[in-house]
């Protein structure tokens, strides 16, 4: 009796429990139908895909309000009928197709990451190309020869270069910092430019105009100096994210060379 007592009662606790456990497994219900946990859980991990943000207790809040406002809007979608038309499957269709690519790339990354060994190739040869000698400049830009030739002649005169630039240099950007051009690899420059530039000593400027698709420059150095380049730590998240994407573009042109497709891509 005491066995047929005990066996009715855990019977009794089971059909109590088994609610209360997949209760919590529902964040709410909605009209009647649960709205489970795991979606916050998903969207959670949308948000905090990449690292861009971190997960806290605010985020779990507004991750759960807006997976119950979801249900009550997709409720009211199907009560009008809203899924059963072309353009609501027309529009899935791309859905769908966006989220599979996005996963079929994260996949790549996640399969194919760049390896330090890759970045600090990639680290060298950027110095190799950047080694030499560096040249601090400063300009005036103007349109006609005549006007170079008076900003020469009044330099000369002891006009401060840098007010000049200020004054008179239509190319903006350096104008309000006195011509300055900071610190740069000759090669940066347009040929004429560059030319000029490299002819010149330390504190001598152009004694005539020098002509390029922008005008006529005067040209003023500052100094020389070795060409500097950062550490290899403090560039690598950079490299390592071209290096990435450049691999991920030639993923998708391997997919796109092999697809066996009558079309005709305008690039």
């Amino acid at each position: 009796m005491k066995k047929i007592v005990l066996s009715t009662l855990l019977v009794a606790a089971c059909a109590v429990l088994l609610p209360l456990s997949a209760g919590a497994q529902n964040i709410a219900t909605v009209n009647g139908k649960p709205v489970p946990k795991s979606r916050v859980e998903t969207l959670i991990s949308q948000v905090t895909r990449g690292g861009q943000q971190q997960r806290s207790p605010e985020m779990e809040a507004q991750a759960r309000d807006e997976v119950v406002l979801r249900e009550i809007f997709t409720q009211e979608a199907v009560k009008r009928g809203i899924p059963a038309s072309a353009d609501y499957q027309a529009r899935l269709e791309l859905t769908k197709q966006g989220l599979l690519i996005n996963e079929l790339f994260e996949d790549f990354v996640r399969k194919n990451p760049v390896t330090d060994a890759e970045a600090k190739a990639e680290y060298d040869k950027a110095k190799a190309q950047a080694s030499g000698t560096e040249y601090h400049a400063r300009h005036i830009l103007v349109e006609k020869e005549d006007e170079a030739k008076t900003l020469i002649a009044q330099i000369k005169a002891g006009a401060k270069f840098e007010e000049l630039a200020k004054k008179s240099s239509k190319d903006t950007g350096s104008a309000e910092h006195g011509g300055d051009l900071d610190w740069a690899n000759p090669n940066s420059y347009v040929p004429e430019f560059s030319a000029a530039l490299v002819k010149l000593t330390k504190g001598q400027m152009t004694d005539t105009p020098v002509k390029s698709q922008f005008g006529y420059h005067v040209i003023q150095l500052e100094d020389t100096r070795e060409a500097q380049f950062p550490e290899f730590d403090a560039v690598k998240p950079q490299i390592q994210q071209r290096i990435g994407q450049q691999k991920l573009a030639k993923y998708r042109d391997e997919l796109k060379d092999k697809a066996k497709t009558d079309y005709k891509f305008s690039r």
